[in-house]
């Protein structure tokens, strides 16, 4: 079973900590969370899913975001969930409203993630990103071309 969950996330400087310290926004999961076109494939992942039979499934943001973080750590599955329970910017990464000490999944889950998110589905949301950040430079560039015009005159 699939629900998706309506709650937006807090931008990283409302992420509650334990602490009372706020996350930096000039960390690197915090940048790379934002890159990550998370709600366009929201939907595509659900569709993998049963509507009325079996547990609710892990959303989309923490199934990708947990693979993500173990590629990008070169971690086994059981030590990426152990540095995720330990690290709050990689709870904000997979989509935690605020830290928590328990783990927000089990190790065996990961299995499950490799097999519904697959190189294809990779290799789109690669795609989105590289188009997205594409398009934001052609615009930053048209921007300094308008702008020099503007000087020159």
């Amino acid at each position: 079973m699939y629900r998706k969950e309506e709650q937006p996330l807090p931008p990283p400087e409302k992420f509650e900590l334990p602490f009372e310290g706020k996350l930096s926004p000039n960390n690197r999961w915090v940048i790379m969370a934002e890159l990550i076109p998370w709600d366009d494939f929201e939907e595509e992942y659900a569709k993998l899913f049963s509507a009325e039979k079996g547990a609710p499934a892990k959303l989309f943001r923490m199934a990708l975001g947990t693979l993500i973080i173990k590629e990008k750590l070169r971690t086994s599955d059981r030590e990426t969930i152990e540095q995720i329970r330990e690290n709050p910017y990689l709870q904000y990464f997979i989509g935690l409203n605020c830290y928590q000490q328990e783990p927000p999944l089990e190790s065996s889950m990961l299995v499950h993630f490799r097999k519904r998110i697959d190189r294809e589905l990779i290799n789109k949301i690669n795609k989105k990103i590289v188009k997205r950040e594409i398009d934001k430079s052609d615009k930053e560039v048209k921007k300094r071309i308008v702008s020099k015009k503007k000087e020159k005159k």
